[in-house]
């Protein structure tokens, strides 16, 4: 017999944070603080990121 209520089954399944997520999130402003466009390299290609003036971010390659 299952003696586990649903508000535990709830945090048994719920997904841990670990500190490589964590690293993951980067805040905008960081990256964009030395301008508006940032040059990325990705698997030999170069794409660039860019803010807009009205805050949205654009990818190019």
């Amino acid at each position: 017999m299952n003696t586990t209520n649903p508000s535990q089954a709830i945090v048994r399944n719920s997904p841990k944070p670990d500190l490589l997520n964590l690293s993951t999130l980067i805040n905008s402003d960081v990256l964009f603080k030395n301008g508006d466009v940032v040059l990325i390299l990705h698997k030999g290609e170069q794409y660039s990121l860019r803010r807009t003036r009205n805050g949205k971010l654009i990818l190019n390659k």
